[in-house]
């Protein structure tokens, strides 16, 4: 028979034993949720060549847990849901929206022909399409298939240039094969094989060169030499130079027509907060500047894990803050007439909108006001309405172009549409 003393004792010892077990339970059960959150070494060689397919989630932070880019639908909007969605778009008086062409799966960068062909790159369907009038209704044909992911395209003295991820391809004579096009021709491919953030933009100055933007296939990470960077191509020889360095993921840029200087949007990383870092317009004034990745971001942020003793002070800050998580992919200055004169060389952003946040924002066209040296500059909402509550998107803004009217097409990537917005007094 125990004594009052040993069952007390036995007692103490069976709480201790329980809060032992409770404390063993809540260690592995924390242990196993921090190992439920995303993370890969990008350090390694073999992950720059081989990252996993969700390799942008390997950052991932607990108060972001779970968020992942949306998928899109698997085809194009039909027209008649594309027209309803249409009537949700807002735009400033004396502006209006409507379908220029749809059936354009994944549509991405644009460029006219000399004839008047409308060509269209792709992001998830490798292939590009010519986009004709027939009559006043608009053809949609694949020209070219079976490529990684064309969605940087160009067009110049009758030839169509096409980034390919690890290749510039020119198809000579191009309006006139639109059934059959040419043989490629191989301009320059002193470009890495990464597919991730490896999608290029394409745009010629006035002296027939290239700007391409490299991005490194990483969120943040200490990327190889080759990537992080915009290089100037010239077509005709192959030869390159290096204009701008520490550049995370660039996709879209233009030439200021007043200067002749490069502009261009960057994606800023994911992971830290749904508010933090800011996406960014950048200009070229001195070449080979670095513009923070992956040491500081917006301008003033350093990273948490990268900036290893930088200072923000070292490098060029953005021209102007875009916002968090708005995605700014394809630009253009306004050189038209239709729009009212105070339009004139105002840049026109396509935001394509947030995944990295819990309230999506971006999904829409930004007008920027500015100078040639980017003093007095402001931005304002030009075109909105294609995000649906929190994290719904009806269309994703990807791609800005001119018509020769002086109306302005939006190419949708989501919707898999190219859209025109004019205007009239």
């Amino acid at each position: 028979m125990t004594s009052r003393k040993d069952r007390k004792e036995a007692r103490s010892s069976l709480g201790r034993a329980a809060i032992a077990v409770a404390c063993a339970a809540l260690f592995v059960a924390s242990a196993a949720h921090a190992q439920a959150l995303k993370s890969y070494d990008s350090t390694k060689k073999d992950f720059w060549e081989h990252p996993p397919a969700d390799w942008f989630l390997g950052d991932e932070n607990e108060a972001q847990k779970g968020l992942a880019p949306p998928a899109g639908p698997a085809l194009p909007t039909p027209m008649a849901d594309l027209e309803t969605s249409l009537k949700s778009i807002k735009l400033p008086n004396g502006f209006k929206i409507s379908v220029y062409a749809s059936g354009v799966n994944s549509a991405r960068q644009m460029a006219w022909g000399d004839k008047g062909t409308l060509f269209v790159g792709s992001f998830g369907a490798g292939t590009v399409y010519a986009i004709t009038d027939n009559g006043g209704k608009k053809e949609v044909k694949p020209i070219l298939t079976g490529l990684k992911m064309p969605t940087g395209i160009a067009f110049r003295d009758g030839a169509l240039y096409v980034a390919d991820i690890d290749k510039i391809l020119k198809y000579e004579n191009a309006e006139a094969n639109l059934d059959k096009m040419p043989a490629a021709k191989v301009v320059y491919d002193d470009m890495p094989s990464y597919a991730a953030h490896g999608w290029k933009y394409l745009t010629f100055d006035k002296a027939g060169w290239l700007y391409v933007p490299f991005g490194p296939p990483c969120n943040e990470c200490l990327p190889p030499t080759s990537l992080a960077q915009v290089r100037r191509v010239n077509p005709n020889t192959g030869q390159a130079e290096l204009v701008a360095i520490g550049v995370r993921n660039s996709v879209g840029g233009d030439i200021d027509p007043r200067s002749g200087d490069y502009w261009f949007t960057e994606n800023a990383r994911d992971w830290i907060s749904d508010d933090l870092p800011s996406d960014k317009l950048n200009h070229i004034e001195k070449i080979g500047a670095h513009y923070g990745y992956p040491y500081c971001h917006q301008g003033d942020l350093p990273d948490p894990k990268f900036a290893m003793g930088h200072k923000c002070s070292e490098f060029t800050p953005p021209t102007l803050k875009l916002g968090a998580h708005v995605a700014p992919l394809g630009m253009k200055f306004y050189t038209g007439k239709q729009f009212p004169a105070e339009y004139s060389d105002n840049i026109f952003i396509a935001e394509h909108g947030s995944w990295n946040r819990h309230k999506y924002q971006g999904g829409r066209i930004m007008r920027v006001v500015t100078d040639p040296k980017g003093k007095h500059i402001k931005q304002e909402v030009f075109a909105s309405g294609w995000i649906n509550g929190d994290q719904g998107y009806s269309g994703r803004p990807a791609d800005i172009l001119l018509a020769p009217d002086g109306s302005m097409l939006i190419a949708d990537d989501w919707a898999g549409a190219i859209y025109q917005i004019s205007y009239a007094k």
